[in-house]
């Protein structure tokens, strides 16, 4: 295990830097003069000129791209245009905000749709499996902004028993935790079906079975174990998308996390944030793929890891 994650670490280097170059060179794909664009239409050559000075692009790419990388090595992602002030000290009060609502969601998501991709299971072919099927069908379907505003509609403005906005509270967190797990929940009800499915018909399940074991037994702990690797792989692929895809629910419920820092950022034209929070979503989404790969050996022992 040990040799296996020091080989998979090894092996997000070349990922890592191929996100860096992205993002690198995300300023240098914006259509037209970046320092004109930052300095604004209406500034003086001379103005752009001491833009382009100020953030090094009269040095060649290379350069640029070597000091990028020695800076954030450093912890160091750039000054923002806006404020003044380090892009890490922009990003860090937002980071936890936007990791707990993608955390929170998340688990939500793998509650609902694994109880409910093992009902359906185990009552394939009737009526509640069925109606699972269809309730997880719609979830797919619903835009998450869709709901979010139906949400607030109904709890906030009509129930007045919940907060439309904000994050802090126990309260202020039901909603866009909602909002944002429903999705990732009628995915993980599908892909649990479907591998329960492929399970529950081995011959190794059929043993259990007539060794005696409980029903309850049998499916949650030969049957669901078993068939967790493919249900880990969404898993970790809907926390990837949620931890970069909280920008639409931040905005409805006004919470203040890196996916409205970046709206507000690429309105302000705020390029230096931008790239910063840009990078580190790429980042946390290489890190849940890393830990990802290293649960399948816990849930399945015939995982080869060399």
């Amino acid at each position: 295990m040990f040799q296996f994650i020091v080989r998979r670490l090894l092996q997000t280097i070349p990922v890592v830097i191929g996100v860096t170059l992205l993002v690198f060179s995300l300023m240098h794909l914006i259509p037209g003069d970046p320092a004109q664009i930052i300095a604004g239409e209406s500034a003086q050559p001379r103005q752009v000129e001491l833009m382009r000075e100020r953030l090094g692009l009269n040095d060649p790419v290379y350069v640029q791209y070597v000091r990028y990388m020695k800076n954030m090595l450093q912890g160091d992602l750039g000054q923002s245009i806006r404020s003044s002030r380090n892009v890490v000290d922009e990003i860090k009060p937002r980071f936890w905000i936007t990791v707990k609502l993608a955390i929170y969601s998340t688990m939500l998501s793998v509650f609902i749709g694994l109880t409910a991709g093992v009902f359906s299971a185990v009552r394939r072919y009737g009526l509640a499996d069925s109606t699972i099927m269809v309730v997880a069908l719609f979830g797919l379907s619903m835009p998450n902004f869709w709901l979010g505003l139906m949400l607030i509609q109904f709890f906030s403005i009509e129930l007045s028993l919940l907060p439309p906005s904000g994050w802090g509270t126990w309260k202020q967190t039901i909603l866009p935790v909602i909002t944002l797990g429903t999705g990732g929940a009628a995915i993980i009800a599908r892909v649990t079906r479907s591998s329960m499915l492929e399970v529950i018909n081995q011959d190794y399940i059929r043993t259990a079975r007539a060794k005696g074991l409980s029903e309850r037994l049998v499916i949650y702990k030969h049957a669901l174990k078993n068939a967790m690797i493919p249900v880990i792989t969404v898993v970790g692929l809907e926390l990837g998308v949620l931890l970069s895809g909280t920008v639409l629910t931040e905005t409805v419920f006004s919470i203040n996390g890196m996916g409205r820092l970046v709206i507000f950022s690429i309105g302000a034209r705020d390029f230096p944030v931008v790239q910063g929070v840009v990078l580190i979503f790429a980042l946390l989404f290489v890190l849940v793929n890393f830990l990802v790969d290293i649960s399948y050996r816990y849930f399945n022992k015939r995982v080869d890891l060399n």
